[in-house]
């Protein structure tokens, strides 16, 4: 395959799970189901709604599905540790110490229902050239190197090691 049908292809499978997202979002939104139930149910409806418009293939549907429990994980991950250091540099005296308490308690919560959702503990949550993702940073295992993504796209091998495989951060 040409490089320009490459490019092609990887641009269709980019927006193809930017469409996957976006319909999760709204069914999630939109759902009477909460927690865990909701978020699992959001991502089932949109892997089905999808992949009955033609929009993506079986496939497809089944790697979206993980590729957006591993990014919702991730972001639980860091959830946890904006809620820590929240809690550690806000002054309570400006902030009513109930207040503070339960939006820490809420962010641990959520927290805890993005990670339940992956099959994967945080600390394990890896990213492999050829999965697609969402906005963030790559940070290369092998040596660390930082690649900023401004958008949903193909996971290509570091440009500093060839490395192949990736944690991420928002």
């Amino acid at each position: 395959m040409e490089k320009h049908e490459e490019k092609q292809t990887a641009d269709k499978i980019e927006t193809q799970y930017d469409k996957y997202v976006s319909q999760f979002q709204d069914l999630l939104a939109s759902s009477q189901k909460k927690g865990r139930e909701g978020m699992e149910a959001a991502i089932a409806a949109a892997r089905e709604n999808l992949t009955a418009l033609g929009e993506i293939n079986t496939e497809q549907g089944k790697l979206f599905s993980e590729y957006l429990k591993r990014d919702l994980a991730q972001t639980s991950k860091d959830m946890q540790h904006l809620g820590t250091e929240a809690q550690d540099r806000l002054n309570p005296s400006r902030i009513g110490a109930g207040a503070l308490a339960a939006t820490t308690e809420a962010l641990r919560l959520f927290g805890h229902t993005l990670i339940n959702l992956s099959d994967k503990t945080s600390e394990a949550i890896t990213y492999n050239v050829g999965e697609v993702t969402s906005a963030g940073t790559l940070i290369c295992l092998k040596c660390r190197a930082r690649t900023r993504l401004k958008k949903t796209t193909h996971i290509e091998p570091c440009l500093e090691c060839s490395g192949t495989i990736f944690h991420k951060t928002y």
